[in-house]
């Protein structure tokens, strides 16, 4: 399947417009977030239905300076472009060859800037060494900690760049991006630009969130109380400055056995409201820690991991689900296949309960060195159970409202951001079918082409 871009008359492939058309199948996942039998639900527009891609009625999409302008039936979307004043001539051309045609990826999870890389990790786990064993050890988190603090944010930018790259290619136009490989101001505030100025630059988008309660550093750890002074520190030394600066939008902290109590979390986390900053929770990744009943509690946009949370945890996730912005479950499959557990979160339990589910990458050097997001609708369906729509549901629609950006991108409807991707395969149920295969064809990011496969 070749792609093929034909100018349009006026302005050619700088047009203030694009019409993508002669896809297979359109996935809009308009409608909003999703949520129980929801979760499946793509708001498929099907060429089969009217006679193939190349049919009047078959879909096309309209972008217009950055946004989506229409979708639908060819013939109908074209004649209500001229009926509005919108000259044909002035939109570039975007042929799908009998691709499929979804919203741009979003990657609700990243640890995204960091140095050094802990592949010796991987050795120690086959032997038999927990997580947290690691990190008692030093290793961990603590060994990136200490390679960050020492790296240049010229050196961070570079290898953000790079990470950001290969997201692109694997059909993602937003991230979130954690700090908390700092854990001391000075760190966390240059993570956190870093990640700013690379969303200014783009093309891909970056929403910045404060971690600072990732771990206890190392200096805190030798004193008396340590991890409770590290939690006055995060609340009063580091949050202020990260709210002069900015650039945070959110505010995440890891509650979980052996790390941050859900108490600690709570603190942390309402002060970080009182800076404007929404609420984002690591929870009960490892054991039940009341993670993600304090998530519900707070309103939190989400709460991610969740391998192992608490009955009682699911049921508060379930009731914050009937109000109009639900804590999404954020799910992690390949973290938990990265570190060899024997199972994988109970996304069912999720879906059936009515939590909308998101899926992230959760990309980190150390615990899921995983940069592609249809590998890990792949790991979802394969582990968690999830269908192919649910997972496409889940790297889409939901993970945009998992950071609180569903009401401008993470579909494809009218006003919304033009993020888009051309897959070199007609259905959604192939997305997760080949395994790791290069799928993407193009990615359109706020109606621009960014991305061709072959460039």
């Amino acid at each position: 399947m070749t792609l093929r871009l034909i100018e349009g008359g006026k302005g050619g492939v700088d047009a203030p417009g694009l019409l993508i058309h002669g896809a297979a199948q359109v996935a809009t996942l308009a409608g909003g977030i999703r949520r129980g039998p929801a979760q499946a639900d793509v708001a498929l527009l099907d060429a089969a239905d009217v006679g193939g891609p190349g049919a009047p009625g078959a879909p096309v999409i309209a972008c217009w300076e950055g946004q989506v302008l229409g979708v639908g039936p060819r013939d109908r979307v074209e004649q209500s472009l001229e009926l509005n004043g919108f000259s044909l001539s002035r939109f570039a051309r975007l042929d799908a060859v009998g691709g499929l045609v979804t919203p741009g990826l979003v990657d609700p999870h990243t640890h995204l800037l960091f140095a050094g890389s802990r592949e010796r990790e991987l050795v120690m786990r086959q032997r038999g060494a927990g997580y947290l064993e690691i990190l008692e050890a030093g290793g961990g988190i603590l060994s990136t900690v200490e390679a960050t603090r020492e790296a240049s944010s010229e050196a961070l930018a570079r290898h953000g760049r790079r990470w950001l790259d290969e997201m692109l290619g694997h059909g993602v136009t937003t991230v979130e991006a954690k700090s908390g490989y700092g854990l001391d101001l000075a760190t966390e505030l240059r993570l956190l630009e870093v990640a700013w100025q690379l969303g200014r630059e783009g093309p891909v988008d970056v929403v910045p969130t404060y971690l600072g309660a990732h771990a206890v550093p190392a200096e805190f750890r030798a004193r008396p109380e340590g991890t409770e002074a590290y939690v006055r520190s995060v609340i009063e030394d580091q949050l202020p400055g990260v709210a002069a600066q900015g650039r945070a939008v959110s505010c995440d902290a890891f509650c979980e056995t052996g790390v941050f109590t859900a108490d600690q979390s709570r603190r942390i986390l309402t002060a970080a409201a009182a800076y404007g900053m929404s609420a984002r929770l690591h929870a009960d990744e490892l054991a039940p820690s009341g993670g993600a009943e304090l998530a519900a509690e707070l309103g939190a946009l989400s709460a991610d991991h969740l391998h192992t949370p608490s009955d009682a945890g699911i049921e508060a996730l379930a009731r914050a689900a009937d109000g109009e912005h639900p804590t999404v479950a954020t799910l992690l499959p390949m973290t938990t296949w990265f570190l060899m557990a024997a199972d994988a979160a109970p996304a069912r339990r999720f879906i059936d309960a009515g939590v909308p589910v998101a899926l992230g990458t959760d990309f980190n050097p150390g615990t899921s060195p995983a940069p592609s997001l249809p590998l890990v609708m792949t790991a979802a369906c394969l582990e968690m159970g999830l269908s192919p729509a649910e997972a496409l549901a889940a790297v889409t629609i939901n993970a945009a409202h998992a950071l609180g950006g569903g009401d401008r991108y993470g579909s494809i409807e009218p006003e919304k951001q033009a993020d888009l991707v051309v897959w070199r395969v007609g259905s959604v149920d192939e997305l997760p079918y080949w395994v790791g295969a290069d799928l993407v064809q193009a990615v359109v990011k706020g109606g621009r082409i960014v991305y061709r496969q072959g460039d």
